[in-house]
């Protein structure tokens, strides 16, 4: 069994649909989507449809949450609470009531048994939409923040855009990375791909190029409210650009 694990869309339906032809080349047997959908990129809407259109399980991310209702004081700068929040409304208008329905009722963790290996997957950890677990973690608080709320062979995240894989004890944490925003300084799409057969496991990540250039000129054409430094981060892959 083959399976891609893909998230951190963003709205970037470009980069979604390039990943999408990746792991159909690729062969997969499935696709787990492990959230953030939508928010902050030109294309939420065709976003959203790609992903439902796939018919597998979706859990949520923070920002989805976001979309549903509002970013919230404490949660990300005072700063940026304004800015964020016009981004979140922006969202919400290229959206469909169904559509926040659909994000509103989504899981927040998925357990899958695959020919004997068990798999807990989630978007940030299993307790928080938010936290942050970066990938220079130590191995004490892997442990503590994604492997001790279950018991599995692969625990597979998301969330900090920043995609890589660790061996602690016999079992595998995965960062997936992200579809539409990554923050590697590798601007290309990255997504998880899983590979399980007689009790073997094989796991790697892959990095997808994106017609950068389309993205830029979309975050433009829609009118998007943050357009200059959204642009700056997807060219450059990253939060400091």
């Amino acid at each position: 069994m083959k399976a891609a694990f893909i998230s951190d869309i963003h709205g970037n339906a470009t980069a979604l649909e390039a990943v999408l032809e990746h792991v159909r080349r690729n062969g997969a047997d499935r696709i787990y989507v492990l959230g953030d959908l939508c928010y902050r990129g030109p294309a939420p809407k065709r976003s959203l449809e790609l992903v439902r259109s796939l018919n597998t399980q979706v859990i949520k991310g923070n920002a989805d949450e976001w979309v549903v209702r509002g970013v919230r004081q404490g949660e990300v700068p005072d700063a940026v609470l304004e800015l964020m929040n016009r981004e979140r409304d922006w969202t919400v208008s290229q959206l469909e009531r169904e559509d926040l329905d659909y994000l509103a009722q989504l899981p927040t963790e998925l357990h899958l048994e695959v020919e004997g290996i068990s798999i807990h997957a989630f978007h940030a950890t299993p307790d928080s939409l938010f936290e942050i677990v970066a990938p220079g973690s130590g191995d004490e608080v892997l442990q503590t923040k994604l492997m001790s709320a279950a018991d599995a062979g692969l625990y597979i995240y998301a969330h900090i855009h920043k995609p890589y894989i660790r061996y602690l004890d016999g079992q595998i944490v995965i960062n997936i990375g992200s579809v539409g925003l990554p923050f590697d300084g590798l601007a290309k799409a990255s997504y998880a791909m899983v590979e399980i057969e007689n009790g073997s496991v094989s796991t790697r990540i892959e990095r997808v190029p994106v017609p950068i250039d389309r993205v830029v000129e979309q975050y433009y054409e829609v009118g998007y409210p943050n357009a200059e430094m959204m642009t700056r981060i997807v060219r450059s892959a990253s939060v400091k650009a």
